[in-house]
């Protein structure tokens, strides 16, 4: 197994750590190694599309088919003055 030393942790974060530690009956190492596992354990591929996870999230649930607008000429701008 492999150790790692961590430098400079404000106390703030050292007495969170400490807090869930015990609420979760773990030393703060274990705690430390805990969070570490959950926080790597997810498989992120690196930034997506935005269209394509809407798309991938609601594609199986089916499309709306909207009515076809109908749309007017564009009008001539208005004129002021000569």
């Amino acid at each position: 197994m492999a150790s790692m030393i961590v430098r400079r942790m404000d106390e703030l974060t050292k007495t969170r750590l400490r807090a869930r530690a015990a609420r979760h009956g773990r030393s703060m190492e274990e705690e430390a190694r805990e969070i570490l596992r959950a926080a790597l354990a997810t498989n992120k591929t690196g930034q997506r599309n935005l269209a394509e996870s809407i798309r991938r999230r609601f594609g199986p649930r089916g499309g709306v088919e909207l009515p076809a607008v109908s749309r007017e000429p564009l009008r001539q701008p208005l004129r002021f003055g000569k």
